[in-house]
């Protein structure tokens, strides 16, 4: 059974930084793809960044965040990571990672074209609240 179970989140002002962690379980494939959405109300759920499995841990981020947030995962490829830096109130945002084990690899523009739906497992959600 995968499990996906967020921490991090909270408040900040203008300007700060926040780090979120998704720690994952019962994931046993070689190659699949995490990543990070946010949603906020009236909104559809958009991606923000994506990581694979692969030696090299290929990346992409939207356009938005390309720069101010960087996603990772720690060595033993158990929790995924989103460090978030110079957040803005456009940032304020429920965010929700996720894992995609039909996914193989990350390239340039792919977490804009990832549809929310190709996703199967999600975290539980963690708000951030960017105060101006």
């Amino acid at each position: 059974q995968v499990e996906l179970v967020q921490s991090g989140g909270g408040s900040v002002q203008n300007g700060g930084s926040l780090k979120l962690s998704c720690k994952v379980s019962g994931l046993n494939e070689k190659f699949y793809c995490m990543g990070w959405l946010r949603q906020v109300p009236g909104k559809e759920r958009e991606g923000v960044a994506m990581i694979d499995n692969d030696s090299r841990m290929n990346t992409d981020y939207i356009d938005s965040v390309r720069g101010r947030f960087t996603i990772s995962k720690d060595e033993a490829r158990t929790t995924m990571y989103l460090e978030m830096n110079r957040l803005s109130p456009d940032d304020t945002a429920m965010y929700y990672c996720a894992a995609d084990t039909r996914c193989m690899t990350v390239v340039y523009g792919k977490v804009a074209r990832h549809g929310v739906g190709r996703w199967e497992y999600w975290g539980q959600g963690t708000q951030v609240t960017v105060s101006s």
